[in-house]
């Protein structure tokens, strides 16, 4: 016989947002979208849990911010594009588990090539929380218009590192901000003087129309924002990325 109380179990409903969460793309169209943790191509080398639909969802006045942010943009012959928004805590678990599984380097050649894997937490590239699910953190990237899509990635590029130049990482159709999205080294960091020339110029500019809207980036990130004042400053969500998370809700 089953369980008692495993049919109930069953039937519970996934959480919902908050009112207060929308889909990006409800706000502004506009913006572009490359979901990594949807897909594999990422540094743990599958969907990531919790990741139901490729959705960007944030706060409303996050997705509005990033709304003026893309006008000013547009008006300069760029656009942006969003990799994460808001991330459920059962997200940020698998993170956890896979860091903490040494045997598993799958995309240690692409992701983190000069960091051992043993020292992903103590080096602060893996944490068991994130201020992405508090639902106003981005990682965000520029892209020139008019927007191409990226080639499909040549044999062996999954292995090629993600601070190599431009031409030889996988392919990404941003503009070259010196290393790819999700890049575990030093040289992500957003003021690397090593980074220098048009990347230290695109770095600047996502930064400074980011900036000029609330955006506070984090350091060891040039990819990374938080829209100031949070709505939910102490608060993290586990409900999924979909569509049907925010459905129902109006302004």
């Amino acid at each position: 016989m089953p369980e008692a109380g495993a049919g109930a179990a069953a039937r519970t409903p996934e959480p919902k947002a908050p009112r207060a969460f929308v889909a990006l793309d409800s706000v502004d169209p506009t913006i572009l979208r490359e979901m990594r943790y949807v897909s594999a191509h990422n540094f743990v080398g599958e969907r990531i849990d919790g990741y139901r639909q490729a959705v960007c969802i944030l706060t409303r006045p996050a997705a509005e911010a990033l709304h003026r942010a893309q006008t000013r943009l547009l008006s300069q012959g760029y656009s942006l594009k969003v990799y994460d928004c808001y991330r459920p805590q059962r997200a940020v678990d698998h993170f956890v588990r896979w860091a903490r599984d040494l045997a598993d380097e799958r995309r240690k050649a692409e992701f983190y090539p000069r960091v051992e894997k043993s020292r992903l937490f103590e080096d602060g590239y893996i944490a068991e929380k994130s201020g992405h699910s508090r639902g106003s953190t981005a990682d965000l990237t520029i892209v020139p218009l008019p927007a191409l899509p990226a080639p499909p990635p040549a044999p062996g590029q999954e292995a090629v590192p993600c601070y190599a130049p431009q031409a030889q990482r996988y392919p990404d159709n941003s503009v070259d901000m010196g290393t790819g999205f999700d890049c575990f080294d030093t040289l992500s960091h957003t003021d690397d003087p090593r980074v220098q020339g048009a990347q230290r110029a695109h770095r600047d500019l996502l930064g400074s129309v980011l900036a000029a809207e609330g955006f506070v980036n984090l350091p060891e990130e040039w990819w990374h924002f938080t829209y100031k004042p949070e709505l939910f400053p102490d608060t993290r969500f586990d409900f999924p990325v979909s569509r049907r998370s925010v459905s129902g809700h109006r302004p």
